[in-house]
């Protein structure tokens, strides 16, 4: 299965930069949800 993820932001306040990261991080935590449990 697939799921479409998407986020909003305003460049003034937060870099498209750290706005990927927390993408790339909610990504990796819903691929592992075992981690994100255990909070490694």
């Amino acid at each position: 299965p697939m799921m479409y993820l998407a986020l909003s932001y305003d460049h003034r306040i937060i870099d498209g930069r750290e706005s990927v990261s927390f993408l790339v991080r909610v990504k990796e935590l819903l691929e592992d949800p075992a981690r994100m449990l255990l909070e490694i």
